[in-house]
This record gives structure tokens, C-alpha cells and sequence, in this order.
């Protein structure tokens, strides 16, 4: 089943504020919550639906490229701008969106265990990614380095003393209509209940240690510069159990000797010499593929942009491939020899070697016009 829009899901425009969005969601997930629906899977799945749609309408980035893109620019190569999220990521990233421990209705029950003990979320990790023209034009999948924290072994936990191990505290607030009773996640163990009580060494006073883990990155075809992309629970992993934070990739791209990005399409400039461009001939040109041999027709101009189609590079969204430009360019030699002289002088006054406006010969400039 296709998914809904975002901002459908949440009742909103694509002009909303942050505020609005973060109301409409918490109207909608309250709606929907598996507190207020139990054993409704339909309500479970609009639920995480909201969650989906909130996590990528609430992060500037995100918003940016779902607009641009869609939803094909959320996903793919195994990233993730929102969906494939369960119970447990949702209640640990925005549960205090509630205003207590995940729940909306902890504050009415007494609250205290079940979803307000998920732990915080580990933190994000984020690195920047060099791919060559190549690499984004058709995909890759890339090795990495990355020191990640994780749960160490060797480590004991104690009960947290402030929450009693509930991971909540409550608090009892005397009004006219009588005592109301609301909790909260636990300031101290960060709602996880649990604390460390001893350690081996190298190991953090959350439970933590530093590892050097080789992750396995799949990058889509059709990524740029500044674009970045997210990997669900590759970041740090949190103290007590909580959910991984989320790995950030940064894209970077390297610099081609010879062929240049202009959105899908590349650009190649190629110079040939005017006894080619009179005569004509065919020539290897490099792509992003590897070589090419095209052929040059007689009398080509100077500024001629010739076209191989697809061989530019792959759209993010599916929609096939950009164009290969070329540039045509006519080099003049510098210095010549006096016998080159002599038969360029020959020719100097011939009708053939000098522009006709009346046959329609017209400027670089007039020709790019015509061709764009």
C-alpha cells in the first residue's frame, strides 16, 4: 500500500510552523495511542504512521528533502527519513512530546512502569562521506570505521535511589477539584530505572565503552553534495537499555578531473582542432561509464553542445538518468610554422572560411539560445 502524505497524515500545510506540527501530532498519536486502543491494530498502525510522518516534519533537513523529493527521498540503500519505526523507537524519542514518560495517559493512571521505562536514547553519531562522481551516479555500498559507544560487559547496575527502578517520578500537586497526580521520566537514570553500581576500567559511569565497529553503508544512486542520510540505530547506544541514537552521513563529493555535475547531467568540454570541426571526424570522449566515441559532423561550430543521452547520472527518485553534455570547443594553435602560414594564407580570402550571417551562420551565444 503506497504511503500517505506527511503532512495529510497530520492534518496540516507544508506551510506549518514547527509548533503546529509538533500540536498535530500530539492530537493525532493521543487519538491514536495503544493506551486509549488497545488491541486495535489499525489504530497501532496509524499511530506509528503519525510517529513517521512527525519524525521527518520536526528535523528542518528532513522536511527539506521530503519536500523536495518525496518519499522515495526518505528511503532506500537501507536509510531510513522515518519509516521502519516500532513501539520502542517511538516512546524513546518522543515521549516527551507528551509531556512525561511516553504515555499521554500515564498522568491519569498513576503512571510509573510499562512505556515511562524505556531509557533515553543513545546519541547521534555523525561523519562526512567522500564518494567520487562514479560512486553517485550509480550507487555504492561503502565499509567504514566507526567508534561507536556501547554496553560494556562487566558492568552491574543498582536501582535507581531516586525513582525506586520505576524509570519515573511522580509528583502530587494539591488543586480545587483535589490531588492530580502526574509523572515524569526520572531526571537521574534518564527513565532507564537502573544505575551503574561498579565497572571495569575504560568503562564510562553510564556503562559505556568506546568500540571500533565496521559498518556497511549502501549509498542510492543520485545523492549530492550536503545531502545527508540516516542510519536507524548505527549511533551510540544509550545507558540502560534504551534505543541506539542514529548514524549520520554527510555527503561529499570529490572533485572529477574531467567531467563536471550540473544537477543529473554532466558536463564534458571537448576541444578539437578547426581542421576537425571543418572536416569532421569521431573521437573518444571520457563517461561516467568509461569511454565513448562520438562523431563530429563537418563544419561543426565552436560552442556546439552535443548530447548523450543517459549517461549522466542516476535520479534519486527512479525517474531514469541524466544527459552527457558536450561542449564543443575549436583550439587554435599558438604557433605555426612557415609552411602552415603559407597555406593558411592561401585560404584566407575564400568564401568558405569566413561567416555568412545571410546562410543563417549565427554566434555561440545565438546557438546555446537555441539549443536550451
Amino acid at each position: 500500500m503506497a504511503k500517505r502524505d506527511y503532512y495529510e497524515v497530520l492534518g496540516v500545510d507544508k506551510s506549518a510552523s514547527a509548533d503546529e506540527i509538533k500540536k498535530a501530532y500530539r492530537k493525532v498519536a493521543i487519538k491514536y495511542h495503544p493506551d486509549k486502543n488497545p488491541d486495535n491494530p489499525e489504530a497501532e498502525e496509524k499511530f506509528k504512521e503519525a510517529a513517521e510522518a512527525y519524525e521527518v516534519l520536526r528535523d528542518p533537513q528532513k522536511k527539506q528533502r521530503y519536500d523536495q523529493f518525496g518519499h522515495a527521498g526518505m528511503n532506500g540503500g537501507g536509510f531510513s527519513g522515518g519509516g521502519g519505526m516500532n513501539m520502542e523507537d517511538i516512546f524513546s524519542q518522543f515521549g516527551d512530546i507528551f509531556g512525561g514518560g511516553g504515555s499521554p495517559f500515564d498522568s491519569f493512571f498513576g503512571g510509573g512502569g510499562g512505556r515511562g521505562r524505556r531509557g533515553r536514547k543513545g546519541s547521534n553519531l555523525r561523519i562526512k562521506l567522500k564518494l567520487t562522481l562514479e560512486e553517485i551516479a550509480n550507487g555504492v555500498e561503502k565499509k567504514i570505521k566507526v567508534n561507536r559507544l556501547v554496553r560494556a560487559d562487566g558492568v552491574t547496575f543498582k536501582n535507581c535511589s531516586q525513582c525506586q527502578g520505576t524509570g519515573q517520578v511522580r509528583k502530587v500537586v494539591n488543586t480545587m477539584l483535589g490531588q492530580m497526580v502526574s509523572s515524569s521520566t526520572c531526571p537521574a537514570c534518564g527513565g532507564a530505572g537502573k544505575m551503574v553500581d561498579s565497572r571495569p576500567s575504560g568503562v564510562d559511569s553510564s556503562g559505556l565503552e568506546s568500540k571500533e565497529e565496521v559498518i556497511s553503508i549502501k549509498i542510492p544512486a543520485g545523492v549530492s553534495e550536503g545531502m545527508q542520510l540516516s542510519m536507524s540505530g548505527k549511533g551510540n547506544e544509550a545507558p540502560g537499555g534504551g534505543a541506539a541514537g542514529d548514524l549520520l552521513i554527510l555527503i561529499e563529493e570529490k572533485e572529477n578531473d574531467t567531467l563536471v555535475r550540473d544537477g543529473n547531467n554532466v558536463v564534458y568540454d571537448l576541444y578539437i582542432s578547426f581542421i576537425d570541426a571543418a572536416l569532421g571526424t569521431s573521437i573518444e570522449v571520457p563517461t561516467i561509464t568509461g569511454k565513448a566515441r562520438i562523431k563530429i559532423e563537418p563544419g561543426t561550430q565552436a560552442g556546439k553542445v552535443l548530447r548523450l543521452r543517459g549517461k549522466g547520472i542516476k535520479d534519486i527518485n527512479g525517474y531514469g538518468s541524466g544527459d552527457q553534455l558536450i561542449h564543443v570547443n575549436v583550439w587554435t594553435p599558438k604557433t605555426l610554422t612557415a609552411e602552415e602560414r603559407q597555406k593558411l594564407e592561401s585560404l584566407r580570402e575564400s568564401a568558405n572560411f569566413k561567416p555568412n550571417p545571410e546562410k543563417g551562420e549565427k554566434g555561440f551565444f545565438e546557438k546555446m539560445k537555441e539549443f536550451f
